[in-house]
């Protein structure tokens, strides 16, 4: 059977954590079907991305060493359909590309695909942004933008964000030496439409309109309103020098961010200033233009790419409601006791069974024979002349600790 690649490689909050959740946990459906999603845990190719691109993230790049060459081994060694996913790998650059390609086959039988999920940048830019502060930043809103729309394009915000949301360059560096038919566009419906179109143009994409697939979500990476943002930030500004990494990790960015404020969904959501919405279009129609002249394959409309135009008040998420974010405060405290009040009923249990554990040990020394050597001992101790028989029986016997 003809080795055949799908390659997803982005475009972060296009509903890659749900297409990858879907993925992993139908694993066994799909090898079913003769697709194998080689991940042995959920965030597998995550790790392979950052091996690949020698990405630092936070001290995670030290776990993925090797994470590329165990996925591109297990790709070639499968003959039949695979699928790769990671939003990440949409900054690779071109020699990168061309490394990962290779790897993975192409050129030496292996049918590659690549796919990329696509969303306006009416959405991006404000939700990049939002992913920033999710990852420990305290920039503002204000200079974010700055820095995304400078020409220059310098420094590491700037850099980061082009690299996987300019989508000429991604599709012209992944898809570069590759027929346009295998490369992919899955455009993300616009706000208000039916949720499982996006999917459905997934599963399209993928060939898995046949199989009966668990859709239920686990992983999902939720977004925030604009006091919920803005709370993040401040407690960024103020934490980070005493928060290492991997404690910021679970308790703001999972806990608070998306277990606990990504829940209130009344809150202004993030978007555009007004002003920045002339200059997001023109870019947006230049791009169409050199997509539909590039001929690839489209799932979903182009006319997707075209961003939603301003719509009412504008809420600055650098000058937030101060009621608003004090209500998400309160929410985030209580959610941080429950944490502390569970964790307290997991020591306390855990601290039952260290303490049973010792009684077992006890009684299991506290056999008869154990008893009476015990005995003994302390009566030797209670004279000069029963320490000195102590002390030589222990020379004698070769210990050189105080037990008998």
């Amino acid at each position: 059977m003809t080795r055949r690649l799908l390659l997803h490689v982005g475009t972060p909050k296009t509903g890659t954590s749900y297409l990858q959740d879907v993925l992993h946990r139908n694993r066994r459906t799909l090898a079913a079907a003769g697709i194998s999603y080689p991940a042995d845990r959920f965030d597998a190719h995550f790790l392979a991305a950052l091996d690949l691109m020698r990405l630092p993230w936070g001290g995670l790049e030290t776990e993925a060493i090797g994470a590329w060459d165990r996925l591109a081994e297990q790709v070639r060694d499968h003959h039949g359909t695979s699928i790769i996913s990671h939003e990440i790998f949409a900054a690779a650059s071109r020699s990168q590309v061309g490394r990962a390609l290779r790897d993975l086959g192409h050129g030496e039988g292996t049918e590659v695909h690549v796919v990329l999920s696509v969303r306006d940048l009416v959405r991006q830019i404000p939700a990049e942004w939002q992913e920033n502060v999710k990852h420990r930043s305290s920039i503002s809103y204000a200079r974010f933008l700055r820095q995304v729309q400078d020409p220059s394009r310098e420094g590491r915000i700037a850099s980061w964000f082009w690299s996987v949301q300019e989508i000429p360059d991604i599709l012209n560096r992944w898809g570069h030496d590759l027929p346009p038919e295998h490369v992919h566009l899955v455009t993300v419906p616009p706000p208000g439409g039916a949720p499982e179109v996006l999917w459905q143009r997934f599963s399209e994409t993928f060939g898995l309109d046949d199989l009966d697939l668990d859709l239920e979500a686990e992983r999902v990476n939720p977004s925030l309103g604009v006091p919920e943002t803005a709370l993040i930030r401040r407690i960024n500004a103020s934490a980070n020098r005493q928060l290492p990494p991997a404690d910021y990790r679970p308790l703001v960015r999972e806990l608070l961010a998306h277990q606990t404020l990504s829940r209130r969904v009344g809150s202004p959501r993030l978007g555009l200033p007004p002003e920045v919405h002339p200059w997001v279009r023109d870019l947006e129609d230049s791009w169409v233009a050199e997509i539909r002249e590039r001929g690839y394959d489209v799932v979903g409309d182009l006319a997707d790419l075209e961003g939603a135009p301003a719509v009412g008040a504008w809420a600055d998420p650098d000058q937030p409601s101060e009621k608003q974010v004090a209500s998400a405060a309160v929410d985030a405290i209580k959610a941080l006791l429950l944490e502390n009040g569970r964790l307290q009923q997991e020591a306390g249990r855990l601290r039952g069974d260290l303490d049973a554990a010792h009684r077992d040990l006890e009684r299991s020394y506290l056999r008869p024979t154990y008893r009476l050597r015990e005995k003994a001992v302390r009566r030797l101790q209670t004279s000069r002349l029963g320490r000195g028989a102590l002390r030589a029986y222990r020379v004698g016997r070769g210990r050189s600790s105080r037990s008998a």
